[in-house]
């Protein structure tokens, strides 16, 4: 039996991987490793499964049609996915509006097409985000809750893959889990976060930007919180009989001030920030704070990273891998 991971050499997909492989796994992980940031941090995390029993990788982008079916024609035997690949960024979909598009739903609907043909398919999870919740303001954000605000192009295009994927289980019975993640963060991390660019500001002695108001906050969730939870959901598929494809909250269960978060990279860091002042984005939410009872209810699965203990524990990575006493 063979795990697809899509997005292997992203953020979570790496660190699922290893935990799939940990597990005694079969994996095959996917990644075109695009240069959305740096590839050469997206190819030290592929260093990190290169070699291991159970591994193999190729290089494709989730978008295209021929590479999917010589993939899915290699591997008959996968029985279940984690799609996570994706083009990430809120603020970069008002940039490059197409690649959004192009990965996120064209890529979708062609990861779908391929796994509707695999005869031993037991279960899809695949990323969705806490951005689908959009102008909504009810917190916090329960799955039951409006979706059809979106106010960001990404946040769309997650929210289109669940509904396509909503529309490939009703007509092929394919079993799905969409996790709608909320700011997940730590060791291996993504650039392009906020939480990772403070900590280079502030190492670098440049100034950190921050968003006028003390409302804003997020839920910010620890890798390791969130790989578990997805390992926990991908052996329990929806029942056919009641449901074909799921959606639920993985996030901390905390709505927490991001002025607060860089104090907390401060204190380990060692360092001051120097603080500058903006006023906030019409694509960026005041604030996340996930609902997660229905994962607790359907596996049991709670977050157990505070932000004091994950962003500690994201410094001491950030320091060894840039070399920063």
């Amino acid at each position: 039996m063979t795990v697809l991971v899509t997005g292997a050499a992203g953020f979570i997909g790496h660190h699922v991987a290893l935990a799939l492989l940990d597990a005694g796994e079969q994996v095959v992980g996917l990644d075109n490793l695009n240069d959305y940031y740096d590839p050469g941090l997206k190819r030290a995390r592929c260093v990190r499964l290169a070699g291991r029993a159970g591994y193999r990788f190729v290089e494709a982008d989730i978008a295209d049609r021929d590479a999917m079916a010589v993939l899915f024609a290699a591997e008959p035997g996968i029985t279940r996915i984690v799609h996570l690949a994706a083009q990430a960024g809120v603020r970069h979909s008002m940039v490059d509006p197409y690649v959004y598009v192009q990965a996120n739903v064209l890529g979708h609907v062609t990861l779908l097409e391929a796994a509707r043909r695999l005869e031993r398919l037991r279960h899809l999870v695949f990323a969705s985000s806490s951005s689908v919740y959009g102008l909504n303001d009810s917190l916090p954000f329960r799955e039951a809750d409006r979706t059809d605000r979106p106010n960001s192009l990404y946040a769309a295009t997650k929210r289109s893959g669940e509904l396509i994927s909503h529309a490939y289980g009703h007509l092929y019975g394919i079993p799905q889990t969409a996790l709608r993640f909320f700011t997940v963060y730590g060791p291996w991390g993504r650039p392009d976060m906020a939480y990772y660019g403070f900590a280079r500001a502030i190492t670098e002695g440049r100034p950190v930007t921050l968003y006028e108001g003390e409302g804003l906050s997020r839920d910010f969730t620890f890798i390791d919180d969130v790989v578990d939870g997805v390992l926990r959901v991908l052996d329990l598929p929806p029942d056919p009989a009641a449901e074909r494809v799921r959606i639920l909250n993985l996030g901390n269960r905390c709505s927490e001030r991001v002025s607060r978060m860089v104090e907390l990279l401060e204190q380990a860091l060692e360092r001051r920030a120097e603080i500058r002042m903006v006023p906030r984005p019409a694509a960026d939410l005041m604030a996340t704070w996930a609902s997660v009872d229905a994962a607790q209810a359907l596996s049991g699965w709670l977050p157990r990273v505070a932000l004091d203990v994950g962003i500690p524990r994201f410094v001491s990575w950030f320091r060894a891998y840039h070399g920063i006493a």
